[in-house]
C-alpha cells in the first residue's frame, strides 16, 4: 500500500507563510527533463476542471534553470516563471531530474530548502526524489522513487528511509513517489487530501483512471541490482544467491557467507541496495515463481519448491502480498493475455531445476510488460477482467472491476 506518514505531527502543524498560498503549485522543470513526468502535474493542477466538481488550482510553471529546456524528442519549452515565482506556491511539484548522476542546480535547492522553510508543501514524482534529496529534505524521513533507481537513492544519501515498494510515501510536508504512472497517483492523493475523495474521484474520471490504486512497486520490480554492486564484495553473494534460489537458505547463510554478522550484514545490504535483505530474498524467489508459472506447467507445489519456500502455504502468501492475486490466479492471467497463437512452450529444464532457454523463436519468453498487464489483471476478482479491458463507464460511476462502491 502506499503510505501516508501519521509520524509527523510537526511537519502537519506547519503553517505557510503570509506571502504563500495553498491554492497556487508550482512545478519546478529542468532541461533533459522527461516530459510524460513533466506533464502530469501540469494536467492535474493547471486546467479548470470546476465543471466536474474538481477544485481550482493556479499554476506557476518555473524554469529550475536557464532556457530553453529540453525535453524528451528535442522538443524546446520556455517556462514563463523562474525561480522567483516559488516564493507565492504552497505546494512545490518537482516531477523529474534528468539524470540521477548529476547535482541539481545549487540556485534551484536554496529555492526548495527556502520554500520548505517557509511552510510549503514539497513533492518529488521519480528521480524527482533526487532533487530533494539533494536539498536535504528527505534526511532521516521516508522516501521512494522508481524502483529501478532506489537503491542508487539509498546508497548516495544513506539518512533517507527508501522504500521502493511503494507508489507514494506521504510524510507530511514532504512527498515523494515510483516512476511515471505513480506520479499521477500521488497528485491525485494530494487532491483527496486537500478537496476530499468526491473531488479527487471527480479527476481520476476526467482523467480515466483509478482513483486510487492498490498494491505497490512490488510487482513492477526486476531482477536486476544497481551496476555499482559489482564493485562490492557483497556481490559474490548477491550472484550466490540469485543462483541458488531453489535451495531453502536464509539471510544468515548469507551473511556467513559474506564472513559478517547478521547485523553487519543486514546495514551493508540495505546501503548497497536499498532493502533488507530478508525482503530482498522473498521478491526474487516471488519473481522466480512468477518465471516458472509463466514458461512452465509445474503444479503450485512444485514451484514453492523449486523457489526455495518451505511450503506452498509460504509462495501463496508471500505471492499475494506482491502481487496481490494467488499463483494460479496469475498463472491464468497472464496466459489469458499472450498474443493469440501463441503457443505455450514445454519446457526444459535448465541448471538446478529451473526451465532453460526456450527452444525457438515461438517460445521465447513473453515480454515484461505482458508479466506486469498479467499481475494488474490478477487483482481483479475474476482473473479474465483486467483493468486494461474494462469498461469505460465502469470509471464514469467511480468504480473499478469487483468493486462495490468508490473507494
Amino acid at each position: 500500500m502506499s503510505q501516508d506518514s501519521t509520524a509527523a505531527p510537526e511537519a502537519a502543524a506547519r503553517k505557510l507563510s503570509g506571502r504563500r498560498r495553498k491554492e497556487i503549485v508550482a512545478v519546478l522543470l529542468f532541461s533533459g527533463g522527461p516530459i510524460f513526468e513533466s506533464s502530469i502535474p501540469l494536467s492535474v493542477f493547471g486546467i479548470d476542471r470546476q465543471d466536474a466538481g474538481v477544485p481550482r488550482y493556479r499554476l506557476l510553471v518555473c524554469a529550475g534553470e536557464d532556457g530553453p529546456l529540453r525535453t524528451t524528442g528535442g522538443l524546446e519549452l520556455t517556462a514563463p516563471n523562474g525561480l522567483e515565482a516559488i516564493s507565492r506556491a504552497g505546494t512545490v511539484v518537482v516531477p523529474a531530474w534528468r539524470s540521477i548522476t548529476s547535482p541539481p542546480p545549487e540556485d534551484a535547492l536554496d529555492a526548495l530548502r527556502r520554500a520548505h522553510e517557509e511552510g510549503a508543501r514539497i513533492v518529488g514524482l521519480c528521480t524527482g526524489a533526487f532533487v530533494l534529496a539533494a536539498a536535504g529534505l528527505l534526511d532521516g524521513r521516508p522516501a521512494t522513487t522508481h524502483w529501478m533507481y532506489a537503491p542508487t537513492l539509498a546508497k548516495r544519501y544513506p539518512s533517507v528511509h527508501v522504500d521502493p515498494r511503494e507508489l507514494f510515501v506521504d510524510d507530511g510536508d514532504v512527498l515523494t513517489s515510483a516512476g511515471t504512472a505513480a506520479g499521477i497517483d500521488l497528485c491525485l492523493h494530494i487532491v483527496r487530501t486537500d478537496h476530499g475523495n468526491e473531488a479527487a474521484g471527480a479527476l481520476a474520471r476526467r482523467l480515466v483512471v483509478p482513483p486510487r490504486r492498490s498494491g505497490g512497486q512490488e510487482r513492477y520490480l526486476d531482477r536486476s541490482l544497481p551496476e555499482e554492486i559489482g564493485a562490492d564484495p557483497l556481490a559474490e553473494v548477491v550472484a550466490w544467491a540469485l543462483e541458488h534460489l531453489h535451495e531453502q537458505f536464509d539471510v544468515e547463510t548469507l551473511a556467513a557467507r559474506a564472513y559478517m554478522s547478521r547485523r553487519t550484514f543486514d546495514r551493508r545490504f540495505r546501503s548497497l541496495t536499498g532493502s533488507a535483505p530478508l525482503q530482498w530474498l522473498i521478491t526474487q524467489r516471488v519473481l522466480q515463481a512468477q518465471r516458472l508459472l509463466e514458461t512452465s506447467d509445474y503444479s503450485v507445489d512444485e514451484v514453492a519448491g523449486r523457489c526455495g519456500f518451505r511450503s506452498p502455504v509460504a509462495l501463496r502468501g508471500h505471492f499475494r502480498r506482491q502481487l496481490g492475486s494467488s499463483p494460479a490466479a496469475y498463472r491464468a492471467a497472464y496466459r489469458a493475455r499472450r498474443p493469440q497463437g501463441e503457443k505455450h512452450s514445454d519446457h526444459h529444464d535448465g541448471p538446478h531445476g529451473v526451465p532453460g532457454p526456450a527452444m525457438s523463436p515461438e517460445h521465447a519468453p513473453v515480454p515484461l510488460q505482458s508479466r506486469r498487464t498479467a499481475a494488474a489483471s490478477a487483482l481483479a476478482p475474476s482473473a479474465s477482467l483486467s483493468a486494461e479491458g474494462a469498461k469505460p463507464e465502469l470509471y464514469a460511476t467511480g468504480r473499478l472491476p469487483g468493486q462495490r462502491s468508490a473507494p
